[in-house]
């Protein structure tokens, strides 16, 4: 019974959506190393706040949604509150914790460098999280998912990772965070063209319900293609970050699935593949910061 309680624990966790919350570090850290301002310390804090944080949304949405009635007919992995398999104040609770990991990982940062201003983020990234579904009015439910993921796990988590260890905003940390915000953004975005037909059914107006589907993936594309573009101009100055086209190998299936799929559960397979994108993207890219010298 406890492996089976386990089981469903880390499958509530989401695990898969972890490489969305270490990509824009990877990016923060390498724009802090390339300015040879790298502090081991700060990054993994930094990392902490960032994985705690996405385990933190996971849960809450899961309660959310949960008590809604919004999972009761969609389409992928299990949802512990949707499902009935665990109690909705239980995953609550989980939630709750993993914000005060996030928060407490968070006053680490700021006790060390001494900026003070950095618990008013800190806060607002909570209060993001919490109100992309929860509340009476969630945003998640009126279309501005997209832009808060781009916003909190792109430019917030890769930006603030650099700027605790350089002091100051620099040129690399903001395109470094566009790209993993784009990649963030074009994960949620596939989450909901996958949900569309259950979302209408439960009165969430994602924005892939509003744009509808054949518009919604055409951002979607627009979304995990973008990061290249970004990519050109950090080869003018970092030859080495040419390696972070090796993504490609995983955006051009998901690009093909999205085109010719039929049916929402081959849409699962993009979800992985983008969100695999974006840390092999990011980890590479980071690495072309680092070694100057290809």
């Amino acid at each position: 019974m406890k492996n089976k309680n386990m089981r469903l624990w880390i499958e509530g966790a989401r695990l898969r959506t972890l490489p969305l919350a270490i990509a824009p570090v990877a990016i923060g850290a390498g724009a802090a190393d390339a300015m040879q301002r790298f502090d081991l310390l700060l990054s993994a804090l930094a990392l902490g706040v960032a994985l705690f944080l996405q385990i933190g949304v996971n849960f809450a949405n899961d309660y959310s949604d949960g008590i809604r009635g919004t999972d009761d007919k969609r389409v992928g992995p299990l949802r512990l509150t949707g499902s009935k398999s665990v109690k909705p104040e239980s995953v609550k609770t989980a939630a709750m914790l993993f914000f005060i990991l996030a928060a407490a990982s968070g006053f680490e940062i700021v006790v060390i460098t001494g900026q003070w201003w950095l618990l008013a983020v800190g806060l607002l990234s909570i209060v993001a999280a919490w109100f992309y579904t929860g509340g009476k009015n969630p945003y998640g439910y009126a279309g501005f998912g997209e832009i808060s993921v781009f916003v909190f796990f792109g430019l917030v988590a890769t930006i603030g990772t650099a700027y605790v260890q350089i002091g100051f905003v620099e040129i690399n940390s903001v395109l470094g965070g566009i790209a993993a915000g784009s990649f963030a953004a074009a994960v949620l975005m596939v989450n909901n063209i996958r949900d569309i037909e259950t979302d209408k059914i439960a009165s969430k107006k994602t924005l892939a319900v509003r744009m509808g589907a054949k518009w919604a993936k055409r951002l979607f594309i627009f979304m995990i293609w973008f990061p290249f573009v970004i990519l050109f101009f950090f080869t003018l100055l970092y030859p080495a970050s040419f390696l972070a086209f090796g993504a490609l190998f995983l955006v051009a299936p998901a690009t093909l699935i999205v085109l010719t799929a039929k049916t929402a559960k081959e849409l699962i397979l993009v979800l992985k593949l983008t969100s695999f994108a974006a840390l092999t993207y990011a980890l590479l890219l980071t690495l072309g910061l680092v070694v100057v010298f290809f």
